[in-house]
């Protein structure tokens, strides 16, 4: 059984282009899913502010507002920040895909597409987004930094940070194994459920937007040139 059929979320598809919506909707709802559409921008965000989809497979090429103009606007809303979104446009410079994850996008899938290759990648993106929590008492602290791994919250020196299940994925596995390297195939592999031969700058661009948000704590996650990142453990001291 997949995980769609097991648990039936409910997705929004964005896309101006019917074929191209009607396409993506149909494989979707196949597999198991629960799949609303939105054409625009605007609608894209009433309809993912109402009807709290778990999921958004958002297309960049929007008239009027930009998929990542919905992105940024998603990311600032309390009542949306923590959708998953899967970015599907017919864009392929990497400097497009860059902004999308710099942006808080989860995945990025170029057109012409899979529609098997679509629901797999939702697929694992779900996965991670309901990975089975810790218990409430299991809580990590490094330094300035307190990860609630059962209440899923961050905070740094009591202040708590807002985090895309992804960010708080990769930070909780950097946290899990801190004091030890972890290069950016392992990483993809583990948090994103990818290959390691998949663009490895995804890695890089979450890294930096997570550094970003930590503040003070963000000094702990380091970067080991060549191989990847390492989370400092308490006490430990800066690489050279």
């Amino acid at each position: 059984m997949t995980h769609a059929i097991a648990t039936g979320e409910r997705l929004l598809v964005v896309d101006d282009e019917p074929d191209i919506a009607a396409l993506v909707t149909f494989h979707l709802i196949k597999a198991g899913y629960r799949v609303s559409t939105a054409s625009n921008g605007p609608d894209a965000i009433a309809q993912t502010r109402q009807e709290h989809p778990v999921l958004v497979v958002l297309d960049l090429m929007l008239p009027g507002m930009s998929g990542y103009e919905v992105l940024e606007q998603l990311r600032a809303d309390d009542a949306t920040r923590d959708v998953a979104v899967l970015m599907l446009t017919a864009r392929k410079e990497e400097q497009d895909r860059i902004r999308g994850l710099s942006l808080g996008a989860d995945d990025y899938l170029t057109k012409p597409f899979s529609p098997q290759e679509l629901v797999l990648r939702v697929g694992a993106i779900l996965r991670r987004v309901a990975q089975s929590p810790q218990p409430s008492a299991d809580i990590l602290r490094i330094g300035p930094l307190q990860i609630d791994r059962g209440a899923h919250r961050v905070a740094v020196d009591g202040h708590d940070v807002e985090l895309t299940p992804t960010e708080y994925r990769l930070l909780v596995t950097l946290a899990e194994r801190r004091g030890r390297v972890q290069a950016r195939g392992h990483l993809l592999e583990t948090v994103w459920e990818a290959a390691p031969d998949i663009q490895t700058r995804t890695v890089d661009m979450h890294v930096q937007r997570l550094r970003t948000k930590l503040g003070a704590a963000g000094d702990l996650i380091e970067t080991v040139r060549g191989f990847g990142y390492r989370l400092r453990a308490a006490g430990q001291s800066r690489s050279a």
